[in-house]
């Protein structure tokens, strides 16, 4: 797709600090996105309003709920997320931009549909007041689309909107909670379930009005001849393996315990993972940053000569260029991540006493820190994997990502207290070098990929 890339590219051609500062913030806040900022948002509100506004308890219910919708609204969009970013793309490619719209709005009708399906077969098992249900169920169709419509995110130009966009609803979801009368956890639940609400309607007509049509749903998306369920199980497989061990903590009686009904959560698992997620902010900016700068371009120039019947010398110059952007963007994110994870490990017991934190928690912490800087440089990876169009490696990687997650995360509970968090982090750390190798090999069969196996 038409993205960041190009917006990058132009405000780095000023060669000016600033610009720099600049390019990296919009590649930090489009690449990370309403998942990061919604974190902080909910930290602030937590620390902001426990014990002032609303009682330690209401707090605790409020974002362990909102935890449970962030990680089912996920895993639920995972199997339109990717299968959709597909489709537009080929559109795109063949100058359909027409049929752009309509197949999201269409994509969006049948995933409200099924989450309000699961939605109801899961709450159906809860005894929460009628309210309560009838405000998680809204929210959960809403995140599963606003999923949907944030891969359009690189596609359009319109940055600065969709910065203060994300700052103006979680800002307005912090001030309400604190200021609005408190309502307990219906109000915290209502205020939330606006704020995604507002965001994913201003998204939605930025939408609309960089992708005009004069259709309003199509559902071509779900043509069979162009669907690649390749895709749709690695949304689905990706989001089980990095939520996995959240699961596996919250189900565990002997590390968890009931906040309301039936939705639990870790004492000593949850509050450190989600302060580590932070950490991946820098990584993401630099991620974007030279993957939708440098590699996207030399791939893109790469098959443009292999479509246009270029010369062999210079199909193998310009994959050689390829190859050394892709070394360099997964170097640089290695090195500005590892900066992040050095300075933050140095750091860990300042931000836990500023935060009031227990030093409990602070083994934990460094752990979850280098689970989540490996994290990125597997999203790298994968990102790689799919400009090369090598789906099915993509898919077992993924897959990998989900059974050692699983595997390891159960061990580590085993073992106890002292090994918590290590199923995660190893589990990222293979991954990473099962990677690296799969990327090696296939750049050292591109040339006879791109030639001999066209379907």
């Amino acid at each position: 797709m038409a993205g960041i890339g190009f917006e990058l590219r132009k405000i780095l051609k000023k060669r000016t600090l600033l610009s720099i500062l600049e390019a990296y913030g919009l590649a930090g806040v489009v690449s990370s996105g309403p998942w990061v900022l919604s974190i902080v948002a909910l930290m602030a509100i937590g620390f902001l309003s426990i014990g002032k506004i609303f009682p330690e308890s209401t707090i605790i219910q409020f974002l362990v709920i909102v935890t449970y919708l962030m990680a089912g609204s996920l895993i639920l969009s995972g199997l339109f997320q990717l299968m959709l970013t597909r489709f537009i793309s080929d559109q795109l490619f063949q100058s359909n931009e027409q049929s752009v719209t309509p197949n999201l709005l269409g994509c969006m009708v049948v995933s409200s549909l099924l989450s309000l399906i699961l939605g109801i077969g899961a709450l159906s098992f809860s005894e929460i007041a009628p309210a309560i249900k009838l405000v998680i169920l809204t929210t959960f169709v809403i995140l599963c689309n606003l999923w949907l419509i944030i891969i359009f995110l690189s596609g359009m130009k319109q940055y600065y909107r969709i910065f203060l966009t994300l700052f103006m609803g979680y800002s307005l979801m912090v001030v309400f909670s604190i200021v609005l009368p408190p309502f307990g956890i219906l109000g915290l639940l209502v205020i939330f379930a606006l704020s995604q609400a507002l965001i994913t309607f201003f998204f939605l007509f930025f939408v609309l009005r960089y992708y005009p049509s004069d259709r309003l749903v199509s559902f071509e998306f779900l043509n069979h001849k162009k669907i690649f369920l390749s895709l749709v199980l690695c949304g689905v497989i990706y989001n089980i393996g990095v939520w996995v061990d959240k699961f596996f903590f919250w189900i565990n009686q002997d590390v968890s315990f009931q906040v309301i009904d039936i939705f639990y959560a870790s004492y000593i698992y949850d509050l450190p993972i989600f302060i580590a997620y932070l950490a991946i902010i820098p990584g993401m900016a630099v991620f974007m940053m030279h993957m939708e700068t440098d590699f996207a371009r030399s791939c893109e120039n790469f098959y443009k000569t292999v479509r246009e019947g270029g010369t062999l010398q210079s199909i193998f110059l310009l994959k050689d260029k390829m190859v050394l952007d892709c070394k360099n963007s997964i170097y640089q994110i290695f090195k500005v991540q590892g900066i992040t994870l050095t300075l933050l490990l140095l750091w860990c017991k300042d931000i836990l006493e500023a935060l009031s934190i227990d030093f409990a928690y602070l083994h934990l912490l460094y752990v979850d820190l280098v689970g989540v800087s490996l994290q990125v440089m597997v999203m790298a990876i994968l990102n790689v994997m799919f400009y090369l169009d090598k789906r099915y490696a993509a898919l077992i990687l993924v897959t990998f990502i989900a059974v050692t997650n699983f595997s390891l995360t159960q061990l580590s509970i085993n073992l106890g207290p002292e090994f918590y968090g290590y199923g995660f982090a190893v589990t990222m750390l293979l991954t990473t070098l099962l990677g690296l190798v799969q990327l090696n090999n296939q750049f050292n069969s591109l040339e006879y990929h791109t030639f001999m196996l066209q379907e």
